[in-house]
């Protein structure tokens, strides 16, 4: 059995010293990386910018250069299918294994009980078909950035309700994920999804409401700067927000509930809307908006992109979740200030700022590789992509595996389409804990139990065995025959940091408990001169997936 790591293993390990990785030679800086291009800088690119990569993957980055996997991240790459109905038999409008899409709610007056049900069976499908679109998303970053900004322009599933609503936000998000940020803004501002999740769609010119006002200037574009006097917080002031609220009155939601054929869209209604003079403080230039209906929130977005502090603020959103929390005056200065200017020269563009910062001196910097805690997402999807455990051919199958692993992240506290409130997921800005957040003592508990599970390879949904295949991922390390080259070998691949010689022995402890080197050299070597036999498989195979339980509870994998 494998051995259950304590909190006490679990803290001596996270203080142990790790084999050193280069500074780099041109400094701190956001200049170019020009050090030396390893496995070990491949990988920490690919952990950082993807939800995964195989070992060959890693390997081919490796012999590959910065340039190229900086451009594979960045291809434009065809949108993923549209999410289909897996297991609800009866829809008349979507049958099994299609779209179901801009597609109506059946009978939601005569049989409201019915139309519910459609709804979950929506709802399940699109989870699963997001958890799908992140395991096959490759060497790309689109699926990251997806994250990112779904982290950034946030929703909640469970009060818009309707998938249609949720699908069309998040085809918005991605198709906007590496666009330009300012033009992006504007599409969130009138998504149907955002305008009833913030009240949108309730303001009007009687009874204006601030919601979405407020959280564009906070949350979304300039951020809330320190408290500069009564209501004036450096950036922007309450009667900004009032004036900004009554620039947005006037936009409604469609098709909710399935009404209008079920497409989600926006629309403009000019009765509603406040025609009066918009007037803004010193903050915005004393600016003031009127007489533009329909395009009022489009002025009102290029007044606050006028603005500086809205490049440093998404460059420092962009920095913590890609490189680090902890962004102090010397960052501010060498990184963020920089790569805000590259993003203004470029008229808000994301991809430019984006790459020169994962091409950087500091995103290789020893001191930046290694020490962000993996969010839930990450820590299993780069766990099933880099161990390549495989799917079902069959689509409703995969759809029906993808839809239960959801449920795994409940107890992990990170369902995506439901972070805990308008300002996203805690780690990403909560201080001082930041990353931290993500392990606590149910969540810790949740990921050791769930990787246990994995490895156990007792985990059938279906007639479907969900498991890691040890003795395939090792098969083409260098030197599988000796476990110190083994052990050395696996932490390689999987932390960002390599192990000691102290963690080693530990681990081989686990492997080949109180027995001499040779004993795994003889028995893995009997094991590949006769494959087909069961009882040397499985003797093999059984030290393998106790030393993977044990690799997988050490503090090490929870790190990127």
């Amino acid at each position: 059995m494998a051995k259950t790591f304590t909190r006490a293993d679990f803290l001596r390990f996270k203080q142990a010293p790790k084999a050193p990785i280069p500074t780099p030679p041109g400094g701190d800086n956001l200049d170019k990386y020009t050090g030396e291009w390893t496995f070990e800088t491949a990988a920490h690119l690919l952990r950082r910018a993807t939800f995964g990569a195989s070992l060959q993957q890693m390997r081919d980055a490796a012999n590959s250069d910065l340039d190229s996997i900086i451009n594979q991240l960045f291809e434009e790459l065809p949108l993923p299918d549209e999410p289909i109905n897996f297991i609800l038999e009866d829809d008349p409008f979507v049958p099994i294994g299609e779209s179901w899409v801009n597609q109506p709610y059946v009978g939601r007056d005569a049989d409201p009980d019915f139309a519910q049900q459609q709804q979950i069976t929506r709802r399940r499908s699109l989870r699963a078909w997001i958890m799908q679109a992140i395991f096959k998303s490759g060497i790309n970053i689109r699926e990251k950035m997806t994250l990112f900004w779904h982290n950034h322009f946030v929703i909640q599933s469970s009060i818009i309700q309707d998938p249609n609503f949720v699908y069309n936000y998040i085809h918005t998000i991605r198709q906007n994920a590496l666009g330009n940020f300012k033009d992006f803004v504007g599409k969130i501002t009138i998504d149907p999804a955002m305008l009833r999740y913030l009240n949108g769609n309730q303001n009007n010119q009687n009874a204006p409401n601030e919601n979405y006002a407020r959280e564009l200037f906070e949350l979304f574009t300039i951020g809330k700067g320190e408290l500069a006097g009564p209501n004036d917080y450096t950036t922007f002031t309450e009667d900004d927000v009032v004036a900004a609220a009554k620039v947005l009155t006037g936009w409604r939601d469609d098709g909710y509930g399935g009404r209008n054929g079920g497409v989600a869209s926006s629309r403009f209604v000019g009765p509603l809307h406040d025609r009066s003079n918009k007037e803004f403080s010193h903050r915005f230039n004393n600016t003031v908006i009127s007489n533009q209906l329909e395009t009022e929130y489009l002025a009102l977005i290029d007044m606050i992109f006028e603005q500086e502090e809205v490049s440093r603020f998404i460059c420092r959103k962009l920095y913590r979740w890609f490189v680090y929390y902890d962004i102090n005056e010397e960052v501010e200065a060498n990184i963020i200030e920089p790569m805000a200017e590259i993003m203004r020269n470029n008229n808000y563009d994301i991809v430019e700022p984006l790459k020169v910062l994962l091409s950087s001196n500091h995103f290789f910097n020893i001191c930046n590789i290694g020490p962000m805690i993996k969010n839930p997402i990450d820590f299993f999807s780069q766990m099933f992509v880099h161990h390549e455990v495989g799917f079902p051919q069959n689509p409703l199958l995969e759809y029906r595996i993808h839809n239960r692993l959801t449920s795994v992240f409940e107890s992990l506290e990170m369902i995506y389409f439901e972070p805990p409130n308008v300002a996203g997921w805690k780690p990403y800005y909560q201080e001082p804990q930041f990353y931290r957040i993500w392990i606590n003592s149910v969540t810790l508990a949740s990921r050791q139990n769930i990787t246990n599970l994995l490895m156990s390879g007792d985990v059938n949904i279906g007639d479907f065995n969900l498991t890691i295949d040890p003795l395939a991922y090792i098969e083409n390390f260098d030197n599988p025959y000796d476990p110190n080259a083994l052990i050395h070998e696996i932490a390689r691949y999987i932390f960002p940091n390599g192990i000691t010689e102290t963690q080693k022995d530990f681990l081989k402890e686990i492997l080949i408990p109180g027995l001499p080197d040779f004993e795994w050299t003889v028995e893995y070597s009997d094991y590949v001169g006769d494959p087909e036999d069961e009882d040397k498989k499985r003797g093999v195979e059984t030290k393998l997936r106790s030393l993977f339980s044990a690799f997988f509870s050490m503090p090490e994998y929870y790190l990127s």
